[in-house]
């Protein structure tokens, strides 16, 4: 038995400005969220993201192709309205960041997390005056409460649609300060998630490769360069779309 989906009952699918941003029409029809909210997001450039995954679909609606959609749905039924415990929850991840959890051998691991992770620390020192501390093996250990205050105060001023990128970009690489890396275009996002997968691809080299694993590396690694993406298109900043 197939599985039931929704089937296409529009032709056209076009944006369009309305009072607070551009929202998405279907034959002349206001798209809304799964909450019933208008769908209006902030730049016509993401409203026109929507826009063509509507376009694309066949006679079945699928979901899954439309990640912009999720998203925008996301950052207006779950993010907007629960702002503050999204961005608690995020800024979280800075007392245990990836980052500063380094191995204690072999030597060469060491260096290469050295190597890799010292200088993003340096920068989230020098971008919001947090300095984490790293440290040897996996055992929390607390940082300061005086640097994760920047790091806090700067995801709470996020707005609702960077949240909901930002979401994807700190839980999937396991890092606060990679995930603001990210959006502050500090590197390139293939280049961050590489970054964030040191071990794993260390691990790859010594042991080989596990086909079940790499898929879902794969589909992780597609979800942050999308919430990336989702992020770029998000900004009134002209200067940020040029990079999308």
């Amino acid at each position: 038995m197939s599985e039931w989906a929704p089937k296409r009952f529009w032709t056209a699918a076009d944006v369009a400005q309305v009072a607070d941003g551009y929202g998405v029409t279907l034959d002349g029809r206001p798209v809304k969220t799964p909450a019933k909210a208008p769908l209006v997001v902030p730049t016509q450039a993401l409203a026109e993201a929507v826009a063509a995954e509507w376009r694309a679909q066949g006679d079945k609606i699928d979901p899954t192709s439309m990640p912009f959609t999720r998203g925008a749905n996301a950052a207006i039924d779950k993010v907007r309205i629960q702002h503050a415990e999204v961005a608690d929850m995020l800024a979280a991840y800075g007392d245990s960041d990836l980052l500063c959890y380094r191995a204690e051998s072999p030597a060469e691991l060491v260096a290469r997390q050295a190597a890799a992770w010292d200088p993003l620390l340096e920068w989230a020192e020098a971008e919001f005056g947090a300095r984490l501390e790293a440290r040897a093996g996996v055992m929390h250990v607390a940082q300061d409460p005086a640097a994760l205050r920047p790091l806090r105060d700067a995801v709470h001023r996020l707005d609702a649609f960077a949240l909901a990128a930002f979401h994807d970009l700190v839980s999937l690489s396991g890092s606060l300060v990679l995930g603001f890396a990210a959006l502050r275009g500090h590197a390139p996002a293939e280049e961050l998630w590489t970054l964030s997968r040191i071990d794993e691809d260390w691990q790859q080299e010594l042991w080989g490769g596990d086909e079940e694993a790499e898929e879902v590396a794969a589909r992780k690694k597609a979800a942050f360069l999308q919430a990336q993406k989702f992020f770029c298109l998000s900004q009134t900043r002209p200067e940020r779309l040029a990079e999308c």
